[in-house]
């Protein structure tokens, strides 16, 4: 083999050992943004643009049992950069309903419910501990008044305080809870409501890995 033919090959053992490092660190990089999408899917407040939908059904209902309901939450989280330390997590709760028979021989009804805007200001960095948490305000916006129906919602304009708190391990464990109370503004309809959410989620092993080759 002459040179020329030598310095050839050694181009071509250098050029695949370049590509295979870069391939390397494309699938590690890949598997890193994974891991670190799937905790912010399960973090309420992360700097992560989402809808989640939620889907409830409740039979049973009214008087005489014989009403159902269908309602449709659509929960938008936006998240904004106020400065270098701190985020504002805006969490919107739109609730979409279908009702039939309530009260009994009513028939089908549709409409929406209240929505429930809630603002978390947190802060970028986690605790000492490895915590995560925002507090902030709430507020009731009654749009169930542009209803006919009053079992859309209480109709009321109403606010108070909430908070969430949560952590996540290496493990792939997330846990905490979000917490809400809201009292009315002087309406017809007292409230002073306690909303209490724990929750837990775990990223499965091969999640953390990332997909294998």
């Amino acid at each position: 083999m002459n040179l020329s033919n030598r310095a050839a090959t050694l181009l071509l053992i250098v050029s695949a050992a370049v590509s295979l490092g870069a391939a390397i660190q494309a699938q590690a990089q890949s598997q890193k943004d994974a891991v670190h999408l799937s905790k912010q899917l399960n973090n309420p407040i992360s700097s992560l643009i989402s809808v989640p939908l939620q889907l409830n059904y409740n039979e049973n209902i009214g008087p005489d049992d014989d009403g159902s309901n269908w309602t449709l939450l659509v929960q938008p989280v936006i998240p904004f950069s106020l400065n270098e330390d701190w985020n504002l997590i805006s969490r919107t709760i739109l609730p979409i309903q279908w009702t039939d028979d309530i009260p009994s021989g009513a028939g089908s009804d549709f409409g929406l419910g209240d929505i429930t805007q809630s603002f978390f200001f947190s802060p970028k960095q986690l605790t000492a501990g490895g915590w995560t948490w925002g507090a902030g305000p709430v507020i009731v916006l009654p749009l169930s008044q542009a209803s006919d129906s009053p079992i859309f919602g209480a109709g009321e304009w109403a606010g108070g305080v909430t908070g969430v708190a949560l952590r996540q391990t290496e493990s792939g464990w997330t846990y905490g809870a979000l917490a809400n109370h809201i009292w009315d503004f002087g309406g017809d309809t007292s409230i002073s409501n306690t909303y209490l959410q724990p929750f837990v989620a775990h990223t499965t092993p091969h999640q953390r890995r990332g997909p294998s080759r």
